[in-house]
């Protein structure tokens, strides 16, 4: 006879519930967001080039992807933030980020260093306004990096004594003096897009290979390149003090750039060239400058040993580039990443049919 102590009753499952249209829909967009984060932070994202700086080796129009793995990621200073913003939310001037929490930034390993001649993409430093990370964005070329003495004599830069090559597409101001009337689709075919009308001819941008083409036309009476003289000091140039450094756009230097470790006095000369540096991107709590003398923690310091490395970053369109040459170093903490590959291009002056500058899509940058 079979005995049953105990009978397992059955359990009745009850049916799983079917999410609603709008959860399912939720739950992809919450996925998507998520994944296109992490993709944006670590490893590659879009920007697009709104200045002439970098041309004719970048073009406005220009859509390019910029490798975060090559320099490694930053982690986020300001965490909160609206996913996929950057200082604003899209079509209003409403801020996409709170700095109520502000964290220290580390940088993951990535597989290469900053190498002169990089084009870099970094937060533009001068702007005080904004989180370090949440800075304007800004694309130049690595002219000088970390432990490099840059300086420029006639136009050339010299890094460590040496000049260095320029840019295969660098440009420069010239004055095209004519006393004709040229108009857009003249300079547009010669590829020229910086044009201003100045009395007796144009102010233009191009490279000195074009400007001698120019100057072989019969209405043309010169083509004159406009370049600072050595000795004049411009107040505009770094650091700002002319009385000290006659520096200019074309003649500038010898500067050196700070490197992770290094030491350099502190001085009523050297003072001007790294007081930005110490007071506001090496994270002194308590630094200050009275009476022309740097004090770190109420006491006068004559030496000073860097915490991170800086870079000097220049357009190729010389003479049309808001770069180091004005505002001084980036620094380490700053860099964004590398600008490798344009995916798209467009021309802002094209007609509907050569709208897309078809030749340069999926272009290496270099």
């Amino acid at each position: 006879m079979n005995v049953k102590f105990w009978e397992k009753k059955p359990v009745t499952k009850e049916p799983k519930k079917k999410k609603s249209f709008a959860r399912e829909w939720g739950d992809a967009i919450l996925f998507a967001v998520i994944a296109a984060s992490l993709i944006r932070w670590a490893t590659f994202e879009a920007y697009t080039i709104p200045t002439p700086s970098m041309e004719k080796s970048l073009l406005v129009g220009d859509f390019l992807f910029v490798s975060k793995l090559h320099y490694g990621p930053r982690t986020p200073i300001t965490p909160l933030q609206v996913p996929l913003t950057h200082q604003t939310i899209w079509g209003t001037n409403i801020p996409s980020y709170s700095d109520a929490i502000q964290l220290d930034s580390y940088r993951l390993p990535g597989f290469s260093e900053v190498s002169r001649g990089d084009v870099v993409v970094f937060n533009y430093p001068p702007e005080d306004e904004h989180p370090a990370d949440l800075r304007t964005n800004y694309i130049k070329r690595a002219i000088g990096i970390a432990g490099d003495t840059i300086s420029i004599r006639d136009m050339q830069v010299y890094i460590n004594g040496k000049p260095i090559e320029n840019p295969e597409n660098m440009q420069y101001k010239y004055f095209l003096s004519t006393d004709s009337f040229l108009n857009e689709k003249f300079f547009l075919d010669r590829d020229i897009t910086d044009v201003t009308r100045w009395q007796g001819g144009y102010i233009i941008d191009t490279s000195p290979e074009k400007a001698k083409e120019l100057a072989t036309l019969g209405f043309v009476k010169e083509t004159m390149l406009l370049k600072d003289i050595p000795g004049k000091g411009d107040p505009e140039v770094f650091p700002h003090v002319p009385s000290k450094y006659e520096w200019n756009k074309d003649n500038f230097g010898p500067l050196y750039i700070p490197k992770e470790g290094a030491t350099v006095a502190i001085n009523e000369q050297t003072l001007p060239l790294y007081e930005r540096v110490i007071l506001k991107y090496e994270h002194n709590e308590n630094a200050e400058v009275r009476d022309g003398k740097l004090f770190i923690d109420g006491k006068q310091v004559s030496q000073y040993t860097f915490k991170q490395n800086y870079y000097f970053m220049m357009g190729d369109n010389r003479h049309n580039s808001l770069d180091s040459r004005y505002w001084g170093f980036v620094p380490e903490d700053h860099v964004v990443g590398k600008a490798v590959m344009i995916w798209m291009s467009t021309d802002p002056n094209g007609s509907f049919l050569s709208k897309v500058r078809w030749g340069r899509i999926f272009n290496i940058i270099d």
